[in-house]
């Protein structure tokens, strides 16, 4: 037991301030992220949408969340990731707030376009600042920590918010979304000092750097599609299987949000010391992305049995191991795809790949289930998984030749 103390309290050594400082502020900022667990839940219960209507609205967060992502990439090489992180969770706080007023089907839909366009500059930006803030060697353990912050906050913020909804409806979370995101960058701004090195500058000095390296980048197209095919399996968290719970199972959003909670038990105990673990075998980071995948696909897959509720348990442990290799893995082999000086158009086609699944994901497994059910979506779902595999070992073929 001493043991397994000591190397879970060596998992968090030798980062930077910097990082923890980052840390605390995704805890404060994703403890209040409420409503998005709840979203279709809350556009179905309260607004009356239809399946079709939630999906709409969900393409329009996602496409939203790429405009956002691409912009944050290019502003993040003109002005770097500081002044981006300040103004995008300032303004995303101020949109979260107005969201709660707006009540027609397309006002929505507009009104999540614009919120998601501010809010998801941030992404490359916080990318560039973990690459910023850390050595190579400790990485992927500062990718684990924000993690790992990132997820005790939404552990935090889920199962309070099932129990606010039980009680008070979910009038109150927009609110607390809004606020935390301005309170957030408020602790940012005064723990972390601006570096006050342009992006722009370090280019300038480089003659031959090709400012369209990205888009030339076989094998990071690869890697785009395969973060693509995981987002969208992953994200019918976030929109069918809320909705699996409630209505094959009736679970309450309370229970849910247990539910919610046990996927970031796990990772709050046992990411960082897999991580320090892993980080010192040297096993090429296309295979744990390929593990990824496949514990990715399994995890919807057995959602096909319906007749044991247990089978819940069971899928999202599976999908939390996932999630454990699958998010670091992705984004520390991007980070280390990227060119110095073009970090912020590396990380934004990293970004964006989640973000297209953010428009595409909600849309096709909420008309899947419409028309054809759960099961069938799930089947769908797997699917994803298993070509995301068959990308990945490709990958890792291209990596292991140099490519």
């Amino acid at each position: 037991m001493k043991k397994m103390y000591t190397n879970y309290i060596d998992s968090f050594t030798g980062l930077s301030k910097e990082i923890w400082y980052l840390s605390i502020i995704s805890l404060v900022n994703r403890a209040g992220t409420m409503v998005i667990p709840f979203l279709s839940l809350y556009l179905k219960k309260d607004m009356g949408l239809s399946e079709t209507d939630i999906g709409s609205i969900f393409a329009f967060f996602g496409i939203g969340s790429v405009i956002g992502s691409w912009l944050g990439g290019k502003l993040t090489d003109l002005f770097g990731f500081y002044k981006i992180m300040v103004i995008s969770l300032f303004l995303t706080g101020l949109c979260f707030i107005s969201l709660q007023y707006i009540h027609s089907f397309w006002g929505f839909c507009i009104g999540i376009l614009v919120t998601m366009s501010i809010a998801d500059t941030f992404r490359p930006a916080i990318f560039v600042a973990i690459k910023a803030y850390s050595t190579p060697d400790n990485q992927t353990r500062s990718v684990g920590l924000i993690r790992l912050a990132i997820n005790a906050g939404m552990g935090i913020g889920p199962t309070l918010a099932g129990l606010i909804i039980v009680m008070n409806g979910y009038g109150l979370l927009f609110w607390i979304d809004g606020l935390t995101c301005i309170i957030a960058i408020l602790l940012f701004s005064y723990l972390v000092k601006d570096q006050k090195v342009k992006p722009s500058e370090i280019r300038s000095k480089q003659e031959n750097l090709d400012k369209n390296a990205v888009y030339k980048d076989f094998s990071f197209w690869i890697h785009f599609f395969i973060c693509f095919l995981f987002g969208m399996a992953f994200f019918q968290l976030f929109t069918t299987v809320p909705l699996y719970y409630d209505k094959i199972f009736h679970l309450d959003e309370f229970k849910i949000g247990i539910i919610f909670f046990l996927n970031v038990a796990i990772i709050v105990v046992f990411e960082m010391p897999l991580l320090n673990y892993l980080e010192k075998q040297k096993i090429p980071f296309t295979k744990y992305i390929t593990m990824s995948c496949i514990l990715l696909a399994l995890s919807f897959f057995v959602l096909y049995q319906n007749f044991w509720i247990g089978i819940l348990i069971v899928s999202i442990v599976l999908m939390t191991l996932s999630e454990m290799l699958g998010f670091p893995y992705t984004n520390r082999f991007a980070l280390n795809r990227a060119k110095e000086g073009l970090e912020g158009s590396y990380m934004a086609m990293y970004a964006m790949a989640f973000s297209i699944a953010h428009i595409f994901s909600p849309k096709i497994g909420l008309a899947i289930v419409d028309k054809f059910g759960y099961q069938v979506n799930w089947l769908a779902t797997g699917m994803y998984g298993a070509i995301a595999i068959l990308l990945a070992l490709w990958l890792h073929k291209r990596i292991e030749k140099g490519l």
